[in-house]
This record gives C-alpha cells, structure tokens and sequence, in this order.
C-alpha cells in the first residue's frame, strides 16, 4: 500500500491538481508561459509592421512580399507539427525551452538579412519556434489550471498576442523612423534572453508524468505544486476525493493516430477545418492590412501608427471571451466571436474616411482576436493527454496552411477585383469555420480533461 501511495497512478494525479484552488503559485507558472507567448507574438507581429520598410529595402515586387510573409506561418506549420508530436514524447518543459532559442537566435539573424533569401530563412526559423511553443503552451495551461478556469486562463494567455501586437507596432513606430527595420529586430531578438531566463523555472506537467508511467517523478512534482499551494494561500489544502472523472482510456498506438480514432475523428474533423478556414481569414487579412492603408493614401510611418491603435480593440476582445467561454460555454462562445468577425471584417472591407475606418477596425480586431482566445481555449480540451499537444500542434498546422494561402491570395485579389474582395473572402472563412464549430463541435466547459477522454 505505501508503495501505490509513492506512485499514484493518473486518475489520482488529476484529483490532487483539480482539487487545488487557484492560488499565486499557479498564477506565477502562468505568467511565465504568458510572458514567453507575450514575446513570441511580438515577434510574429513584427512583419504586419516592417513589410512597406521591407518592400522599399529590397525593392520587392507584390508577389514576393507576399511569399516573404507566408515563410513565417510555413515554419509555423512545421513548428506545429514537430514540437507539438515531441512534447507528447519528450515532455513539456523541455520543447517549450527551445522553441524560445529557436526564434530568439532567428530574430537576431533578421537583422542582418542580405537578401530576400537571407531574410525568408530566418522568417522561417522564427515560424518554427514560435509554431512550436504554440500546442506547448496550451497543453501545459490546461494540464495545470484546474477545469472550474481552464478556458478562462487559456484565452487569458492567448489575449497576450493581442498586447503582443500593440507593443510590436509600439517598438516599430518608435524605432523604424531613426534605426530602420533591422534593429526592430534586434530589440525583439534580445528580449528573448529575458524571457528564456525566466522560462527555465517552470515545471513539469505531472499529468504528462503519469501518463507516460512516470508515476514517482509526477508525486514529486505534484507535491511540490502542492506545497507551493499551501505556503500561497496559508491553508491547508481540501482532502483528495475520489478522481473525477473516469480514467484515461488506455493509450493504443501513436499519439496521431488516436487524433483518427474513432472517438476523436469528428473532433478532429472540426478542429482541422475551423483552424484552416480561421487562419485564412486572418492572416489574409492581418499580414497586408499596412499595405492595403498605404494604398488609401497613408505614409508607412502613418500606417503603423494606424495598425497599432486599431489592434488595442483585441484587448478588450480577448478579455470578453475568456469571460464568456466560462459562462455560455466554448461551442457557443467560439461560433459567435467567428460570425462576429466575419461581419466586421465585411464592413471594414467597405469603409471610407479615417474615423470609419478607425471605428470599424477596431471592432473587426476586437472579434478577430477574440476568435484567437477561443480557438487555444478550445483546441487542447479535445484530446487526451498522451496527445493533446500533438493533436494542438496538428490543427494549428491546418490552420498554418490557410495563413500560408492568405497572404497569397490577397494581392491577387486585390489587383483584380479591389481590396474590398480580400475583406470578403476573409469575412467567409470565418463564416465556414463557425459553421463546423456548429454543427461538428462539442462542449468541454468546465469538464475534467480526464473525462473527455474516451
């Protein structure tokens, strides 16, 4: 008996974490991986910025920008795939710390870019590690915030890229102007360190401990995080019950192939879809949203400014859907903020004069990056432990493929029929991604992890 009590197995490891109340320590894990996504996102964000500085720099035609800006979310794609495939294998801590090396070193490379080919590379390298940390990040929040606030402090995470996008168009508008786009890159470059510094004193997940059968290591860390609890809140903590949910099904072959088992094959369905269609809309839009104002008549300067000020409506966007994926659920929540972003990307898409534009720009961010919080909220719940990341990284990589295609698309469409048509074609990806959402999707709120695995 003493020896079972020394390795619980998974059900009892769930039990502990979900009976633990919130307290400063969980609070500290989570800023520590929000800071590190914070960072990232500023980096991805840079190119929505840089891109007219970089077109004049290297004199690059529409079809050539459009390639350069799709090389970030085609190692996105493989970021996605591999770390998310080798988190489930080889642990969370671990993947999270390089893909924060990965990138940082690539954003320090940007900078010394020759040459188109020299700067697509380092994009890339910079897609990787930012793609990687992506089903990382989402599976570590939601193995360690209990069910009662997962979706909330999940969207709470993904909020960050929507400050991650204000502070990359901050740092670019004040840096741009006097050092030029090269040392933009620097800066975010350097902030990595920071980061990564900070990065290494997270933990384990124990519920990826127990999956693996590592069931004396996962006691250890699980009694840490517990004793951490207590000194935080100065209580004892509440008795473990019986486990809350049933257990795990047993793990039967690799973590792939269970995302097309039988039991997760319509999840998966939804998710790959929702993702590709939702990045589409975005990306299409969001990578050449400064060119297209330029186009209306801004400065490059003036256009940054512009991108920047409109992106603080996806602040107050991801803070209401962290709320309302706890309260009306993520299916309904997820649907509505995607129909809600196709509407207002259609009317963006329309508009005329500065205060239009402005107005229906901010509300469009607003939905777009409230869709982001809802996508990570509700992706990761989906599949079992053994494979949530790896399910995680697989739809973020579908998702990749449409910001890949976007970004392309656009300045054809653009020349042929006028930027209102690039609006128009994003407002109905979102539209097909909801509609899966709809009628494929299923409601995880407040759910065991453990529960929803069959």
């Amino acid at each position: 008996m003493a020896l079972m009590r020394e390795m619980p197995p998974a059900p009892t490891i769930a039990a502990r974490l979900e009976r633990l109340p919130m307290s400063g320590y969980q609070r500290r894990v989570f800023a520590v991986i929000a800071s590190a996504w914070l960072v990232d996102q500023i980096d991805v964000a840079l190119l929505t910025f840089l891109l007219g500085s970089i077109v004049v720099a290297f004199g690059l035609s529409p079809a050539e920008a459009g390639q350069l800006a799709a090389m970030t979310f085609a190692g996105q794609l493989v970021g996605n795939i591999l770390a998310g495939t080798a988190s489930d294998r080889f642990g969370r801590k671990t993947v999270f710390q390089v893909t924060m090396v990965v990138w940082g070193l690539a954003s320090l490379a940007a900078a010394a870019a020759w040459s188109l080919p020299a700067l697509m590379v380092c994009r890339f390298l910079i897609g990787v590690g930012v793609g990687g940390e992506a089903p990382v990040a989402q599976a570590m929040v939601s193995e360690i915030v209990p069910a009662r606030v997962r979706g909330k402090y999940i969207a709470i995470m993904e909020g960050f890229w929507a400050v991650g996008y204000v502070l990359s168009g901050t740092i670019s508008y004040f840096i741009l102007p006097h050092l030029g786009w090269r040392w933009v890159f620097v800066v975010v470059g350097l902030l990595s360190l920071v980061v990564l510094a900070v990065r290494r004193s997270m933990p384990e997940s124990p519920r990826w401990l127990a999956e693996r059968g590592r069931h004396a290591e996962a006691d250890a860390v699980m009694g840490q995080m517990e004793a951490a609890v207590v000194r935080a809140t100065g209580r004892p903590l509440p008795p473990v019950t019986a486990t809350p949910a049933p257990a795990e099904a047993p793990a039967t072959g690799s973590p792939i192939a269970t995302l097309f088992a039988p039991a997760y094959r319509r999840r998966t369905l939804m998710a790959f879809g929702m993702w590709f269609f939702a990045l589409i809309g975005f990306f299409g839009l969001n990578s050449w949203i400064a060119v297209l104002l330029k186009e209306k008549g801004f400065s490059i300067i003036g256009s940054v400014g512009f991108v920047t000020l409109i992106n603080i409506g996806g602040i107050p966007g991801f803070a209401t859907a962290a709320l309302l994926l706890e309260r009306l659920g993520r299916k309904p929540t997820t649907a509505l903020f995607l129909t809600c972003a196709a509407a207002s990307a259609w009317v963006y898409g329309s508009a005329t004069g500065e205060t239009w534009l402005f107005v229906s720009g901010f509300v469009m961010q607003f939905f777009m990056f409230g869709m982001w919080s809802c996508l990570y909220a509700y992706t990761p719940e989906l599949y079992p432990t053994r494979a949530r990341a790896t399910g995680a990284g697989f739809a973020s990589a579908f998702g990749r493929i449409g910001a890949i295609l976007g970004p392309m698309i656009v300045p054809v469409l653009v020349r042929d029929y006028g930027s209102q048509a690039a609006f128009q074609v994003g407002a109905g990806g979102f539209l097909i991604a909801a509609l899966l959402v709809l009628t494929l999707g299923i409601e995880t709120r407040g759910r065991v992890l453990e529960s929803l695995s069959r």
